[in-house]
């Protein structure tokens, strides 16, 4: 049997100064790349969200109305944010469960890139994972195309959405993206931040709140990414695939 290639781990290249997160729902970033982000904050990097929605459709059965699940997921994000060192979060307010890759949704990524001005943009996969369907959420599919469509061409075109120069926002180009979920080219290393992104995750308390061995089943699974990429016994790792874009 042919002996599958692992896959390389992530050396942080100092040159990196800025990196924006793009996901469509509060806790996307928290259950996927949470430790990459707390990895990339103690070193220094600049990082921002991007969040498409509010999440208010997600996750619980309350009789809330519309707007206070809105009020509770995005001060649940905010508060996650801060556990692995982010304060700047951008929330689009697009309707949860009905995003489509669309010219509005690529413009208002692209303004945020624009603003921010990252190195590097991590966002969620647009390719359907069948082995796990949960990570395939149509809006998270939808989130990855308008994003990478944003960062090209969009951000980095004069000539795209030249109502954004009107408005002060500069084309930016970005010299990398990182996508989550499937396919991996690379690991991170999150050995060390594994507790930050575990109590970034427990922050969503109306998502997670009532989650039986949440911190196991966040172990099992970036032990199981960590072993993929060859990596020692008791390793943690968050997985991407690496797409240059420069």
């Amino acid at each position: 049997m042919k002996k599958q290639k692992t896959l390389p781990v992530y050396k942080h290249n100092r040159s990196l100064k800025r990196a924006l997160v793009v996901v469509a729902h509060p806790d996307d970033v928290d259950f996927g790349t949470a430790g990459t982000v707390a990895f990339l904050t103690r070193r220094g990097v600049d990082v921002a969200y991007c969040l498409v929605t509010s999440g208010d459709a997600g996750g619980d059965d309350s009789g809330e109305t519309r707007e206070d699940r809105i009020s509770v997921r995005e001060s649940e994000q905010t508060e996650a944010a801060k556990e692995v060192g982010v304060t700047n979060l951008t929330f689009l307010h697009w309707p949860d469960g009905r995003v489509e890759t669309t010219m509005a949704l690529r413009r208002e990524i692209a303004r945020v890139i624009r603003a921010h001005k990252p190195d590097l943009v991590i966002t969620q996969s647009p390719e359907r994972n069948y082995e796990r369907i949960f990570s395939s959420h149509p809006d998270h599919m939808a989130t990855g195309e308008a994003t990478l469509r944003a960062v090209y061409p969009d951000a980095r075109n004069p000539h795209a959405f030249p109502e954004l120069v009107r408005e002060g926002f500069e084309p930016h180009t970005v010299d990398e993206v990182w996508l989550g979920g499937v396919n991996p080219t690379m690991v991170v290393d999150i050995t060390k931040t594994f507790d930050q992104k575990y109590k970034a995750l427990s922050r969503h308390v109306s998502q997670v709140g009532a989650r039986r061995g949440l911190k196991k089943s966040l172990r099992s699974w970036s032990r199981a990414t960590a072993k993929r990429a060859g990596m020692k016994k008791k390793k943690l790792a968050e997985g991407f695939r690496v797409v240059a874009t420069n």
